[in-house]
Parts: structure tokens; sequence; C-alpha cells
């Protein structure tokens, strides 16, 4: 999945053996990158169903027995405090799916950004009889414990919008989430043009031990260092991905580079953080070139009032898509990597589609 400036192109590939494609209206990829075909539901859309040759996966190779959603135990694990917008629309996307599907024994959980406590959340519902989980993983790796209990009971796991280090078809089923590092690269082309291919930038990084932040940092500085080798990262700090840490980092930021021209945020919690922190050291809006990633209104409207260059969108809305794998792995073969695609929002178009924004 990849952008230049502008849309998608549309995931051809008949999904008959994976996924079928959400929908048709997702734009060619040479195309301007602006909203990219969302629908007004702003669900998430299949751009790629699997990289190139990859493998599917069978309910006979995994193992276990047929089962109805309706009636079947489903366990979803959520892995950060819902203050986030993120978190709060990806749960609610859960909500509403297994509401609508008519799924009247959904559990879920929230681990509040404590890793031992999301892996005592899942192994609970599998002692508790759960038959499928969908779980937005904390960290990459640290899984075993969950993994031997799952395949002991032949349960499923569907990860959304982190991966975990494993097997598919074997640890895990499938994931479904987005082009991490095309959201650095976009993200790095965005700053680059705001910044007319030179300046100093900082990176607010996410939260470590998980392939998202390790990503979005690898795609921007790869391609920043392609396209415009004049633009310097001098700072680097994480902000775990939330706003309270974002402005304090950025506080510091401005105490020792207070010159500073950019600053790219991994998500938009810690960029609204960083706005945050601009403004009380006196800056003008537009003064410092603010990129981030996720899509929340609050980011949007920051592009609207001049705070921030551009927003890549991480779609949070995996309930249907989630939930139509898992009704899909009872009859046929499913992909094993799901990428979703990602629109984007700059000033040309932050005023006009803030609504799809969430």
């Amino acid at each position: 999945m990849s952008a230049t400036n502008g849309g998608w192109r549309p995931a051809a590939a008949a999904l008959g053996a994976a996924l079928l494609l959400v929908s048709a209206c997702a734009k060619s990829e040479d195309s301007d990158s602006g909203s990219g075909g969302a629908p007004a539901s702003g669900a998430a859309q299949v751009a790629q169903s699997a990289a190139p040759g990859a493998t599917t996966c069978t309910l006979q190779q995994f193992g276990g027995q047929k089962i109805d959603l309706k009636t079947a135990k489903v366990g979803f694990a959520q892995s950060e405090k819902e203050a986030n917008p993120f978190r709060i629309t990806e749960t609610q996307s859960i909500k509403d799916e297994a509401a609508k599907l008519g799924i009247t024994n959904l559990t879920t959980t929230n681990a509040n950004s404590q890793f031992n406590k999301q892996i005592s959340d899942v192994e609970q519902m599998i002692d508790a009889g759960v038959q499928v989980l969908v779980i937005a993983p904390l960290n990459s790796d640290g899984w075993d414990s969950v993994f031997a209990k799952a395949s002991a009971k032949k349960i499923p796991i569907i990860t959304i919008d982190r991966k975990i280090n494993a097997t598919p078809c074997k640890d895990y089923l499938t994931f479904i989430g987005s082009d991490f590092a095309a959201q650095g690269k976009r993200a790095a082309d965005e700053m680059a043009k705001a910044l007319g291919n030179k300046g100093e930038v900082a990176i607010l990084l996410g939260s470590p031990g998980n392939n998202v932040t390790t990503l979005r940092t690898s795609g921007f500085k790869d391609e920043i260092a392609k396209i415009a080798p004049a633009v310097k990262i001098v700072f680097e700090q994480t902000g775990n991905f939330a706003r309270e840490d974002g402005q304090k980092v950025t506080e510091q930021l401005l105490q020792s580079k207070p010159d500073i021209k950019g600053i790219y945020g991994e998500n938009d919690e810690m960029a609204l953080g960083a706005i945050t922190a601009l403004k009380g050291a006196g800056k003008k809006a537009g003064d410092v070139k603010v990129v981030s990633v996720d899509g929340t209104k609050g980011a949007v409207q920051a592009i609207v009032d001049g705070w921030a260059s551009a927003v890549i969108e991480s779609n949070p809305r995996f309930g249907p898509l989630a939930f139509d794998t898992a009704t899909k792995f009872f009859a046929e073969p499913v992909g094993q990597d799901v990428v979703i695609q990602d629109r984007a929002y700059d000033e040309s178009n932050a005023k006009t589609d803030i609504g799809s924004a969430y």
C-alpha cells in the first residue's frame, strides 16, 4: 500500500481466497492523496489482502470446528484506555458490528496500557470458553502463553491495528491493519513539502515494543533521506502515543532546540500535545510544521486552524472487517495479512472532509 499525491489503486485481486473487497471506491495510487474515496460510514476498506505469493489459511489447516458467530462466545481485548479517539472509535466499531450481526455473547476488556494485564485478560477469556478472539495488541512480542492456551483449544485469533510477531495460521489467524511504513513515508513526503525540503525536524516516537512505532519511524527516516537530505532529524524521544507525554517532550525539545522547524508525531495525540507546548512557548501557527498520523477530528481541525500541515489517517474502524474475516474463515480461506487503505488530510481538504475524521 502506497501513495504519492493522491488516493489508492483498487485492490484488483479477486479475494475469494481471502477477503472480498469491501468497496470498489478506492482511487488510483497515482492521483492526489486527499480523501481517498472512503465511504461515509468510515469503515476500514481492504487495499491489499496479502502480499504477492503469500499463502492463505483454511479451517482445515488451522484446526478446530465451524461455529456460528451469533451464538459463539467472542472476546475483544483492547490495549489502551479509551481516552484516545483512536481507541474509542476502535472499540465502538467492534461493539457496533457485533450488535449489527446479532452476536449476543461479546466480552470486551481493556488493558489500560498494561501489557501483563492484557495477557491476563486474554487468558481469562480463553479459560471462560471464548471461541473467537479479536485482539488489539499492546506489544508485538510476549504472547507465547496466550498462543499455547488458544492453540490447545483451536481458538482463532484475529489481530488488529498492531501486529504480533508470530506465525500466521498457527499462532494466530490473520492481521488486519495499515501499512505503517507507508504511513511514515507519506508523513515524510508531507513534512518535506511543508519545509521546502530543508530544516531540522523532531520525531515524537510512539510506545516502544510494537511494530507501529518501529515502522512509522523507519518509513519516515528512509523517505526523508531519499527525497530531502537537507531535512535533518535532530531529536527523537518517545511520547508513548499520549497527549500529555507529547506536550512534555515538546516542552523539553523547545528548551534544547528552540528553532526547530518541524515535528513529526507518530500519532495525533502526541502531535496535539506538541501544539499545546508550541502555543505555551509563544510560537505562532505555522512557525513549526506539524505532521502526524491517525486522522482524529482534533488533528484535522488543527490543519484548519493553521497549526498542523498534514495528517495521515490510520483507520480504527475494524469491526466490519474483523467479523467478516471471522465469518469467512469458517467457510473459505482467509488471507494472512489484510492491509487497509488510509486517507490523508492537508490544507486542501481538511475543512471539507473533517466530517470523515473520528
